[in-house]
């Protein structure tokens, strides 16, 4: 017998889905689900999104709550209403950013849409995230998108599936498992633990930050035994909403999300200073990162508030730091000569000794030039490899062991970059119009 406490309980339960529901994505009339497909790049999930009718593309952060639109150069078309200042407040060494808030806009993915979305456009144009990963991005999007459905995250195959909440039935799957999910301020929060040697692990309470390149973040806690270990190296951590972000970096002993673990994980302590915009809800402990998500797929609850994991091929990928030291941007072009051999004739002659006629092809080299995008060391570690023979912030990466930079694109780049340890690297950089040759061997970090 269904008790009244429990009924009520029902009713509000099926009110709030309804509310939902009316509040911000539905599905087209007729549709329980939609499949998107994806770009991984950098540990990021990338989606296109028609905002007013204009096609971007945003970066899923399950860690912001309004959608932020930070690059919209060359989209004049691009139309926003209802429009009024405001400051926001993120991570980075910076102070506050200026932004204009917007409500009324359409956003479209396929058979998602929302008719009244609010968002957040930047106007300070030097927060863009587009040259670090080398192809247009333009913001970034997060709960607003997820709140109403339940969503398949296949990393393995690049894949994102909403569903309708009401009709998503739970497939049975020996090697899942299923966490609570808590959602507080519009975002996710789940539990874990962090070991820092043998016999110290301790429970931490984590943001899931689909958003984060890193595995895992953890604020510094003396009270919770929450220190940066004694074998660490300081670095600049990235790039945040209020400036550029640095921290020390380490490896844990082991990383355990229920029965999943995973040993010699990278975790970073961000600087107090770059946190300092963090409101810590929850008990929050730190973040949970794309480089420990890629390695499951996931299906992400929110209204039920719940999380699923299974392993997929990424999970017992190693964890290495860069090895170079060198941090790459896109910035802006460089010219290229190009040269390719094009046939210009045929030649026949008499050739007694051979029965085909000696036939010989005639050809010359033709010179091109074009402008390629120039990829330039963004940041460079101390007392890393790359800053130890001399290589300089600026400078332009012309070619690595032999091959063209521009035949590249930035990701396949960083991957020469720190392909194995003690593998020998030649590059040559242009330094201000001087083209200089460095070498040097990559080297593990920790």
């Amino acid at each position: 017998m269904l008790k009244y406490g429990t009924f009520i309980g029902c009713l509000f339960f099926l009110f709030v889905l309804f509310a939902n529901a009316q509040n911000g994505y539905f599905l087209k009339a007729g549709e329980d689900s939609e499949t998107i497909h994806f770009k991984f790049i950098n540990n990021l999930i990338i989606v296109p999104i028609e905002v007013n009718g204009v096609e971007l593309s945003f970066i899923l952060d399950t860690g912001v709550n309004k959608p932020i639109l930070f690059n919209t150069s060359g989209r004049e078309d691009l139309q926003l209403f209802n429009n009024r200042k405001i400051e926001l407040k993120g991570l980075g060494d910076g102070t506050p950013v200026e932004a204009i808030q917007s409500s009324g806009n359409t956003f479209r993915l396929k058979n998602l849409i929302n008719t009244n979305q609010e968002l957040y456009l930047l106007t300070d144009s030097n927060i863009n995230f587009s040259p670090r990963l080398g192809i247009p991005v333009h913001g970034i999007i997060g709960y607003d998108l997820l709140k109403n459905f339940i969503v398949e995250v296949k990393y393995n195959r690049k894949r994102l599936k909403f569903h309708e909440p009401e009709s998503y039935k739970y497939k049975n799957c020996n090697r899942c498992e299923t966490y609570r999910l808590d959602i507080i301020g519009n975002k996710p929060f789940m539990n874990a633990n962090v070991a820092f040697g043998e016999r110290d692990s301790k429970p931490v309470y984590l943001l899931v930050d689909s958003g984060s390149t890193d595995a895992i973040w953890l604020f510094e806690d003396e009270s919770r035994g929450i220190e940066v270990p004694e074998r660490h190296f300081d670095d600049y951590m990235g790039r945040g909403l209020n400036g550029d972000v640095y921290g020390k970096r380490s490896k844990l002993k082991s990383f355990t999300i229920g029965n999943f673990e995973m040993e010699d994980a990278k975790v970073a302590f961000p600087d107090s200073v770059s946190v300092r915009h963090i409101t810590f809800k929850g008990g929050r402990n730190g973040s949970l990162g794309s480089e420990i998500l890629k390695r499951f797929n996931l299906i992400i609850d929110y209204p039920y508030e719940r999380i699923t994991l299974s392993k997929n091929g990424n999970f017992k990928e190693p964890f290495h730091y860069n090895m170079s030291g060198i941090e790459l941007e896109q910035n802006g072009l460089r010219v290229v000569t190009e040269s390719t051999a094009t046939a210009i004739g045929t030649v026949f002659k008499e050739n007694s000794e051979d029965p085909s006629g000696g036939i010989t092809f005639s050809s010359s080299r033709l010179l091109s030039i074009a402008l390629k995008p120039a990829l330039e060391i963004a940041e460079i570690r101390k007392d890393s490899p790359a800053m130890e023979v001399g290589l300089q912030k600026g400078d332009i990466v012309v070619s690595v062991n032999g091959k063209e930079a521009h035949n590249y694109n930035i990701q396949e780049v960083k991957e020469m970059l720190n392909q194995k340890p003690g593998k020998t690297l030649r590059l040559v950089v242009d330094r201000n119009g001087t083209q200089l040759k460095f070498s040097f061997k990559l080297r593990q970090v920790l």
